[in-house]
């Protein structure tokens, strides 16, 4: 794994980034991902390639095509998938475990209009929300 994939390592949350980590991670998503790395990234997440291409917006055929073809995903996607693998590492601290924030992910949510938090990873404005909500539960405010 590339010195700049390493700062995706399992300690790393929205809330430990720093300045440096940002400078990586920005030249990170500019290069774009290879589909490799994007594996041993998403490997220890709950999400499989159809719940990958919901959040990407990217077919499932695509998908395999950039599997076999070891495809490198455009700066848009690989953002996507960086701010994911993030908010993910994020909640399963704040959860103590994956479990927790995996049951956590599927299981509707009053405070999020009724909705699985897993159904908001599709676009900029859920994963915010999410991460405001996450936020608020490390925090105990519950309100």
């Amino acid at each position: 794994m590339s010195k700049t994939a390493n700062i995706l390592d399992l300690s790393l949350t929205y809330s430990s980034v720093d300045d440096k980590d940002i400078s990586s991670l920005i030249d990170l998503v500019r290069k774009g991902l290879k589909y490799t790395l994007f594996m041993s990234l998403t490997r220890s997440s709950p999400f499989d390639i159809r719940d990958w291409s919901s959040f990407l917006h990217i077919s499932e055929r695509t998908m395999q095509r950039y599997e076999k073809e070891n495809k490198v995903f455009d700066t848009v996607h690989s953002e996507k998938i960086i701010q994911i693998t993030l908010l993910y590492k994020y909640g399963s601290g704040v959860f103590g475990s994956k479990e927790k924030f995996n049951s956590w992910l599927e299981t509707p949510n009053l405070a999020l209009g009724k909705a699985q938090p897993k159904e908001l990873l599709d676009n900029a404005f859920g994963l915010e929300l999410l991460k405001d909500e996450l936020t608020r539960i490390e925090h105990g405010v519950l309100a």
